[in-house]
């Protein structure tokens, strides 16, 4: 028998509850894992709250990340010992995730656990992490560079936020943190942040072309905000969108775009290939300061994944949860 969150939606309600499995309750999948440690990310946080709606099959185990090793395969690219990592792939959503002490996963969505991280540590970073990497490639990808001016992070004690300083810290940008707590700027500057700024300043309807600010943009929150900062962007500049946490509108005109010649980069992290995702964790790898790390990441009981999920949601988590099955 294995535990894991069970997520149920019927004529009573919505209920989610620690529960006990079989082997033989696990879905369809080529590679049965043992899951040593997963994370709570936002969209695990709407689905174990039922506030969003990331649940697209019923019943479900939520848990979008995962790590450990490998049981059982009947997958020619796994055998039972080799450390893996999922991140994405609707896990979670269409198929039961990793907030479970047992998985059973497509081999093809798996990647080798990174060379110098542990499970804890890759799950540390996760998701979030994952993402933060993905668009600082996508910056690199557009050519924008340090020396042209400051980057801006918005939604920035978060979890990708919160990487996404440090990754680009790292890298020599002169980074500037959005944040609606101001009362975290000693951790942000830890991180590698130079300015910290009130998130207010970007939430509010704003011109279509505000005064060039940012060479370089990674939006975590959507709405008023990524539209500020696009509007804000300096010509040829490059804006990374990858979260919605302020809504999921974009409120904004051509302007920047045909004006400026602003690029907007869409970052999905779900259904990156295997390519594309070991490039991330490789980038991950070269730039991650592992003592750094330690500040970002909490760790905590899988019997409190829910009730840290109303704490993620209500904005009283700082930076990533890393949960220890």
């Amino acid at each position: 028998m294995f535990t894991a969150w069970r997520l149920e939606q019927n004529d009573q309600g919505f209920h989610a509850a620690l529960t006990h499995f079989e082997d033989s309750d696990l879905p369809e999948g080529n590679v049965t894992v043992a899951v040593e440690y997963s994370t709570l990310n936002y969209k695990d946080a709407l689905a174990l709250t039922h506030r969003g709606p990331v649940v697209r099959r019923w019943p479900m185990v939520p848990g979008i990340d995962g790590a450990g090793t490998v049981l059982d395969s009947s997958h020619p690219d796994w055998q039972p010992g080799d450390c893996w990592l999922l991140n994405g792939w609707g896990v979670g959503e269409t198929h039961w995730g990793c907030l479970s002490q047992r998985a059973r996963l497509n081999g093809d969505w798996l990647i080798p656990l990174p060379k110098g991280f542990s499970s804890r540590q890759a799950m540390a970073l996760g998701t979030a992490g994952y993402t933060a990497a993905l668009c600082v490639l996508a910056l690199e990808r557009h050519a924008a560079h340090p020396a042209q001016g400051e980057v801006l992070v918005t939604g920035a004690s978060g979890g990708v936020g919160s990487v996404a300083v440090a990754l680009l810290a790292k890298l020599g940008w002169t980074v500037t943190a959005s944040t609606g707590k101001l009362q975290e700027e000693a951790y942000l500057r830890a991180l590698g942040a130079s300015h910290i700024i009130d998130r207010n300043t970007l939430s509010a309807p704003g011109k279509p072309l505000q005064k060039e600010r940012w060479a370089a943009v990674v939006d975590t929150v959507g709405s008023h905000t990524l539209a500020n900062a696009c509007a804000q962007t300096r010509w040829g500049g490059v804006v990374a969108a990858c979260g919605l946490a302020g809504g999921m509108d974009f409120p904004t005109t051509v302007a920047p775009f045909i004006l400026r010649g602003v690029t907007l980069a869409g970052i999905d992290s779900v259904m990156q290939p295997r390519a594309a995702r070991c490039k991330a964790w490789q980038k991950l790898v070269e730039l991650i300061d592992l003592q750094m790390l330690e500040r970002i990441a909490h760790d905590i009981p899988l019997d409190q994944a829910a009730s840290a999920a109303q704490d993620l949601l209500d904005g009283r988590v700082r930076g990533r949860l890393v949960v220890k099955i």
